[in-house]
């Protein structure tokens, strides 16, 4: 007898509403203008969702590398560990398994913050043996999700590399990005800051569905011209692309490209590890008519499986529904004029001996 799925239901405000068991185991906030009005009166709720909770780890390291071919930065830096944007189809989610949490309610209710991150950074910068390059902020979790408010790590780590004049760039949901202009408009000046806004679907009941405590559709239009009007070069990530359900992406690009935006990307939607259930899971709860055919097209551009882990593929996948999607892009890419390349930054302004002369002034 073939096993029968019964969905639980959807938690308000929360992107999945259950504890996905991780591969390892044996067994209130300020308003802020996300876009959305109703959230704080739904965490007000007598059946809200789980409470966010904040956990610190002392920061041992702050900037990664990375060597993988498909990926095109070096250096990234993650302030968080988990996000509470709720994004149903974030692979980062089963990292949260090597912490011994679950990649599903855990991930974006269970928070880790990277105690003096701004100061290893500091330190790691003006090592002898470092050498420069973009360095890619929020590439795992998103810098500028909720608790960013609060704690400020990434504000903390933005205003390192202006001091360093250190070349960086950014990807996001949040709206939280504004705050940071002061610091990102003088460095993109100097060819030093580039922000990119991700912008699955213009579907306000889609996005909140799928991105439940991202800022909304509209929300983040206003910060891309917010971005492009203060000078900051921007782009639009319209990632992931998911069959059957953010079929827009044509239209995304046009009103992109009319807030501001001059550079685009998107990668296929990837489903490793833990993923894969935890999106099934949210498919036979927010499209159950559907769920069939959106499964059977990404099996189709994962050589028949749920995911294919092959650096030449898993960005964009492979096979005639992959090849349907990056026509697609790129001809509305060519017709609205956007370049598809990243911004070039300026290595030579790197000032590593700024960091030492502040610490000093102390």
């Amino acid at each position: 007898m073939s096993e029968v799925h019964i969905p639980v239901a959807a938690l308000k405000g929360r992107g999945v509403s259950f504890r996905q068991p991780h591969r390892f185991e044996s067994a209130a906030r300020a308003a802020f203008d996300d876009g959305w009005s109703t959230l704080d009166a739904e965490q007000a709720e007598e059946h809200a969702a789980p409470a966010t909770s904040v956990s610190w780890e002392d920061a041992r390291s702050a900037i990664t590398t990375n060597a993988s071919p498909d990926i095109g930065f070096v250096h990234g830096l993650n302030p968080y560990r988990g996000c509470e944007h709720g994004c149903v189809y974030c692979y980062a989610r089963p990292s949260h398994s090597y912490l011994n949490l679950s990649p599903g309610l855990d991930f974006e209710t269970k928070l880790i913050a990277k105690r003096g991150f701004a100061e290893v950074l500091a330190r790691e910068l003006q090592r002898p043996s470092y050498e420069p390059s973009m360095v890619a902020l929020g590439t795992v979790t998103d810098a500028y999700q909720p608790i960013e408010r609060e704690l400020r790590l990434t504000r903390a780590a933005l205003d390192v590399l202006f001091r360093a004049r250190h070349p960086v760039g950014i990807v996001t949901k949040g709206s939280g990005v504004e705050r940071d202009i002061d610091l990102l408009a003088p460095l993109a000046g100097m060819g030093l800051a580039a922000v990119y806004v991700t912008l699955t679907t213009l579907d306000p009941k889609l996005a909140r569905a799928l991105e439940p405590r991202a800022a909304a559709p509209h929300r983040r239009l206003r910060t891309i011209r917010t971005l492009a009007e203060a000078g900051i070069p921007v782009g639009v990530s319209v990632s992931p692309q998911i069959p059957f359900l953010n079929e827009d992406m044509e239209q995304v690009l046009e009103a992109a490209r009319e807030a501001g935006a001059r550079r685009a990307f998107y990668q296929v939607i990837r489903l490793p590890w833990e993923l894969a259930p935890i999106f099934r899971q949210w498919l036979l709860q927010h499209c159950p008519q559907r769920a069939g055919r959106v499964m059977a097209r990404i099996q189709d551009m994962r050589g028949g499986r749920d995911y294919d882990s092959d650096f030449a593929t898993r960005m964009k996948g492979s096979g005639p529904w992959a090849e349907l999607l990056r026509q697609r892009f790129h001809k509305a890419c060519a017709r609205l004029g956007y370049a598809t390349e990243r911004e070039a930054m300026d290595l030579s302004r790197f000032q590593p001996a700024a960091l030492s002369a502040q610490r000093e002034l102390f």
